[in-house]
């Protein structure tokens, strides 16, 4: 009979990817997340069998918490290009305010890039981001190539908030994105 596991697997994938935010992705091995969530690193290997699976489920569940919150966001902003902002703010709340943080966090999309199948996730939660930020203008002609233009404006931004880490994320996003609607005038 086997036995009952003392640690959900949501729960040991959050302390995995904690390690991954604080650590980076190599550090997440079998040995540091067996002293992160106390279990044996027998059980960690029975549960994953390799630490490149077990890299890959925590950023899976990563891309999980990600969609959820795109769809939690999506549904409660108004589909206006001012919606639109509030989305990518939304969204932009969890890098926090620290620059050298942000920066250590770009080594987990290298993991999303490496990956086949979490670079497949990511491409499908942007088409899925690119439709949610087209909704919010759908009165402009051309909506979709709008919401592409925001996004790439709104990722730009992030990177240049990082050169210049000056004030919270949150709010430098915001300004630039108004900037972009300014320029575009949907």
């Amino acid at each position: 009979m086997p036995r009952r596991r003392t640690l959900s697997d949501e729960q040991l994938l959050a302390m995995v990817l904690a390690l991954i935010h604080a650590e980076g992705p190599d550090a997440a091995t079998f040995a540091a997340v067996a002293k992160a969530s106390g279990l044996s690193g027998s059980t960690l290997v029975q549960r994953f069998a390799t630490k490149a699976a077990m890299l890959r489920a925590a950023l899976l569940h990563a891309w999980d918490r990600l969609d959820a919150e795109t769809a939690r966001l999506t549904g409660s902003v108004a589909k206006t290009p001012e919606g639109a902002v509030a989305l990518l703010v939304g969204l932009s709340q969890d890098y926090g305010d620290n620059a050298g943080a942000y920066g250590e966090g770009l080594l987990v999309l290298r993991e999303d890039f490496r990956d086949p199948v979490l670079r497949a996730r990511g491409a499908a939660w942007g088409t899925a981001l690119t439709k949610s930020i087209a909704r919010c203008f759908s009165s402009a002609s051309d909506p979709e190539t709008i919401a592409r233009l925001m996004l790439a404006q709104w990722q730009g931004s992030l990177t240049w908030w990082g050169f210049g880490a000056d004030g919270p994320v949150a709010a430098y996003v915001e300004t630039e994105l108004k900037r972009f609607l300014t320029a575009v005038k949907p």
